[in-house]
């Protein structure tokens, strides 16, 4: 009886193993780090190289204050990020940067922000 429970505890183990670097890969992808932020900031709006230079240090410095932040400190440093990249643009690039979805998985009310009084 103990070898098929070894052998199920041996697949859990390798498949948990085996999906953690899938797992670790797609936060990267969905803008998780500076770069993939700044990459789809351009794709959407159209950056200069000076704008991706200024915009990724903001990504940066942001990433590192909100890693350790409660959730209303993290909206904080999130909004003031927000304010520091709309600064770094064009006023031709404002309305595309306002158009652009906030927050994850939907949150923040999609196209127009996190503003509820929109509806």
């Amino acid at each position: 009886m103990k070898s098929p429970i070894k052998l199920l505890i041996t697949l859990l183990a390798f498949s948990m193993g085996a999906l953690a670097p899938l797992s670790a890969q797609e936060k990267k992808g969905r803008g998780g780090n500076p770069d993939a932020q700044v990459e789809r900031l351009d794709q959407a709006v159209g950056l200069t190289a000076d704008q991706k230079a200024k915009i990724k240090e903001i990504y940066t410095k942001n990433m590192e204050k909100a890693r350790d932040a409660s959730p209303e400190d993290r909206r904080a440093i999130m909004q003031a990020q927000r304010d520091g990249v709309r600064a770094v643009l064009t006023p031709e690039q404002h309305k595309k940067f306002d158009e652009m979805p906030q927050g994850k998985g939907g949150k923040g009310g999609g196209k127009g922000g996190r503003k509820k009084s929109d509806n």
